[in-house]
């Protein structure tokens, strides 16, 4: 299995996953040093260049199955976002059918919802979809695990006994351990039988950024206040940093969409849990479960 991205939140769990069903694991890194630092000697490196077509074919050498969890959401990344999130993932697929690799996990956004995206005007929405429609016209056995925002964020907004959440976030919206998708879609990689596939990637139910703080105030024994920020001083200072800040901009849009998640979407939750948990097998984590994993600076 080579995995793209294999260091990222969601890639490392992947490659966990792999490792502990004893599968062999290659990952494509930047620095091997580094990867190594993160997850360990058990899987194989290859070090290269994502934006390099070359270092791409290079690693595609006894290689059964690609999973790709790219992401340039990163201050050091974000200029390249369209490079890495839309070129270097069209260039992978185009050099998986010269080598014959069929089976292709790809990790995307919870949802292609085109008006959505449309007005939030999100450019990763548009790269997303445009390589699940290069995926829909191919002959590749794909699945695509639509992922929203991981109980990660949850533990980001929270500081010193307070979740300050910009904007306040939608009434419901779902969300998933990190660690639940990397078993997914390791077990996904290793099945031929999911082939055109779309999964929302989610757990049991949805949540509200006030009620995760009381179910975290919970766990903890201790008071986790929830505090609305306003959007518009953000969204001043994403427009002014512009120039030599770009990250801002494009993090003032991803809060804009967890402000405006759709409620009829996230109702969908419930069923859309029960499909994974009768399609894959594994024990959900719930949000009390990852608290206590990974909350325990607070």
């Amino acid at each position: 299995m080579l995995i793209f991205g294999g260091t990222g939140n969601y890639g490392q769990y992947i490659v966990k996953s792999l490792v502990q069903r004893k599968i062999p694991v290659k990952v494509f890194t930047r620095d091997i040093k580094r990867a190594k630092k993160k997850l360990g000697e058990e899987p194989e490196y290859f070090e290269g260049d994502v934006l390099n077509r070359e270092s791409i074919t290079g690693s595609l050498v006894n290689v059964k199955a690609i999973i790709i969890s790219l992401s340039a959401m990163h201050p050091k990344l974000i200029r390249k976002q369209k490079k890495i999130e839309h070129d270097a993932v069209m260039t992978i697929l185009d050099e998986a059918e010269k080598s014959q690799i069929k089976r292709i996990v790809f990790i995307s956004i919870y949802d292609i919802q085109k008006e959505l995206i449309s007005k939030l005007k999100l450019e990763v929405g548009y790269y997303k979809m445009a390589i699940e429609d290069r995926l829909a016209n191919s002959n590749l056995n794909w699945t695509v695990l639509g992922c929203p925002p991981s109980y990660m964020i949850f533990e980001s907004f929270t500081r010193k006994g307070m979740m300050i959440v910009p904007g306040g976030g939608s009434p419901i919206m779902p969300s998933v351990a990190p660690q639940d998708v990397g078993e997914i879609a390791a077990q996904a990689a290793i099945r031929d039988d999911l082939n055109k596939k779309r999964f929302h990637m989610t757990s049991a139910e949805p949540f509200s950024f006030p009620e995760v703080a009381e179910r975290i105030s919970s766990v903890l024994g201790r008071k986790i206040k929830y505090r609305k920020l306003p959007l518009f001083g953000l969204k001043i200072a994403s427009i002014v940093t512009y120039p030599f800040n770009p990250y801002l901009r494009h993090l003032v849009k991803y809060v804009q969409l967890l402000n405006n998640f759709p409620t009829d979407l996230a109702k969908q939750a419930i069923e859309d849990h029960k499909i994974l948990r009768s399609t894959f097998e594994y024990e959900p984590m719930s949000l009390e479960d990852y608290v206590r994993i990974s909350f325990k600076h607070l």
